[in-house]
């Protein structure tokens, strides 16, 4: 599903508002079903799963290959990783020695639960680890999308200004975290963080923020405490049902 068929606004020339919903339902439907299985499959193999998502340019790509390199000696890391095309993302990623499947979308803008539901299955066991999975470069479609992960981390660069949450906030409303990469530039290009957090904020109230630059490393030991702590949180739930 492209763009121009996006269930944040669909509008398909020559159908009627009504067909394009129940086809906008139908479509949702089959994908949250998917992800659920995903859910399930991930639960089941005791593995925390972040979706990271952000417009193009904003560092995902260099963010996990800081991360990855920084966190594969403590559990095992796989990433998924969606693009248009070529496997460039996913090349970087396995020079760290971490498993990455490519998924190429074409003209899709996103990616979806069966998507990503075949790449996990095609990676080696992954059991009581990390799963990353990299989004296609896109601040709208990916929203709507289920995967099946535990939560949405949104990122975006200091570079790209400070209203990013108002233009984008059905992105903003879905996820947990908000990562501003490329913090270290933030002196020189007279970037308000406050400002930011303020926007953020009037579209997600509990959404978490962290500010990280893959290039230096500052803020990664935050993000890394925060990641334990997700990991811990998805855990307690399953040991109480144990009980």
């Amino acid at each position: 599903m492209d763009c121009g068929a996006d269930p944040a606004g669909l509008k398909i020339a020559g159908m009627s508002g009504e067909r394009a919903i129940q086809i906008e339902r139908d479509i949702l439907g089959k994908n949250n079903r998917i992800a659920a299985d995903n859910r399930a499959r991930f639960l089941a193999d005791d593995l925390i799963v972040f979706n990271l998502v952000s417009g193009p340019g904003a560092g995902k790509t260099s963010l996990l290959v800081r991360a990855v390199s920084e966190l594969k000696g403590g559990r095992p890391v796989g990433v998924i990783e969606g693009d248009q095309q070529t496997s460039n993302d996913a090349d970087r990623i396995r020079a760290t020695g971490v498993p990455a499947i490519q998924i190429n979308t074409g003209k899709g803008c996103h990616l979806d639960a069966a998507m990503v539901g075949e790449a996990y299955r095609r990676l080696p066991p992954l059991k009581g680890g990390i799963l990353f999975i990299e989004n296609v470069g896109n601040l709208v479609c990916p929203a709507a999308f289920d995967l099946g992960e535990a939560c949405k981390i949104v990122v975006f660069s200091a570079a790209d200004g400070e209203d990013k949450p108002l233009k984008y906030p059905d992105m903003f409303a879905a996820s947990s975290l908000m990562l501003i990469n490329k913090i270290d530039l933030a002196p020189v290009i007279d970037f308000d963080l406050a400002q930011t957090i303020e926007y953020a904020r009037r579209v997600n109230p509990n959404i978490e923020v962290l500010t990280v630059s893959a290039r230096t490393g500052e803020g990664f030991v935050g993000l890394y405490a925060w990641i334990r702590k997700q990991a811990a949180h998805q855990r307690r739930p399953v040991q109480d049902a144990s009980r």
